[in-house]
């Protein structure tokens, strides 16, 4: 790589971006500048859901640094994107409220309300058993 290649646009503990790509600082995993908007047929982004099988990717650090990749790169995202992301790292995501919009755990796990009135059966008594063995 060049000088400018080398030279980091963004970066955070476990991600570095560069003119040719993102790559991760420990391990030296590579998705190439030209590779980062790749798609699957369903419409989902391939790299969210790759790299949500791999036990050293740290999600935050990679949704991080992949987002900023994508700003300084120009490529645009779209709902496919929070969908990969949400599908990748486990969570069933809601609609979000914009195409490029992420969501957050805390948004998708809010807590059920309460019915106003709960009702609770009250407990049948044991039948006994007429027939021995059974």
């Amino acid at each position: 790589m060049s000088d400018v290649a080398d030279a980091e646009l963004f970066g955070n503990d476990d991600w570095s971006v560069n003119a040719d790509g993102l790559e991760h600082r420990t391990t030296g995993y590579f998705i190439s500048r030209n590779a980062l908007s790749a798609k699957r047929a369903e419409g989902l982004w391939d790299w969210p859901l790759q790299m949500a099988e791999k036990s050293w990717c740290r999600p935050s650090l990679f949704r991080d640094a992949f987002l900023n990749a994508l700003e300084l790169f120009g490529i645009a995202r779209d709902a496919g994107l929070t969908r990969s992301f949400a599908l990748g790292y486990g969570i069933r995501a809601a609609e979000a409220p914009a195409s490029d919009s992420f969501v957050t755990l805390a948004d998708v796990l809010k807590p059920r309300a309460l019915p106003e009135t709960v009702r609770v059966a009250a407990p049948r008594p044991a039948r006994a058993f007429a027939a021995a063995g059974a």
